[in-house]
């Protein structure tokens, strides 16, 4: 009967020292942990950068169709040739290059319109729109 006793106190003293972790499956568990709030990191700032790229694309939208209004509202067939036109929005500086040419139809003329962010002497391109305007 005390070796029965002694079996079972063996038994027993076994699964006390097996109750805690151990460094490496700790340390394990904490690489995995910080693996998975860098990946969250990660995107949190992709999506503050493109809800920041989706503003500034919206902007250079509204240049570029202010110009097309503008040139449909002259109610003129657009002059063969290319302009800029500056176009600050929301503390930005943006540029609007218009290039203006002929089509097979003589009534009718491509206008491309491309919105530049310009900050000192770069220029970083943002959109290019397209259109065709007719002579009425």
């Amino acid at each position: 009967m005390t070796q029965v006793r002694k079996v079972a106190v063996c038994a027993s003293d076994r699964a006390r020292a097996q109750v805690g972790f151990t460094l490496i499956e700790v340390l394990v568990a904490l690489g995995i942990v910080a693996i998975a709030l860098m990946a969250g990191l990660r995107s949190t700032d992709a999506l503050t950068r493109n809800a920041s790229r989706q503003s500034t694309q919206w902007l250079a939208q509204i240049c570029a169709e202010n110009e097309f209004t503008r040139l449909r509202l002259s109610r003129q067939v657009p002059p063969i040739g290319e302009s800029q036109v500056a176009c600050p929005q929301a503390q930005l500086n943006l540029q609007v290059n218009l290039s203006v040419q002929v089509t097979p139809n003589p009534n009718f003329r491509r206008v491309d319109a491309r919105v530049l962010q310009v900050q000192g002497s770069e220029a970083t391109p943002l959109l290019q729109l397209s259109t065709v305007m007719g002579r009425y």
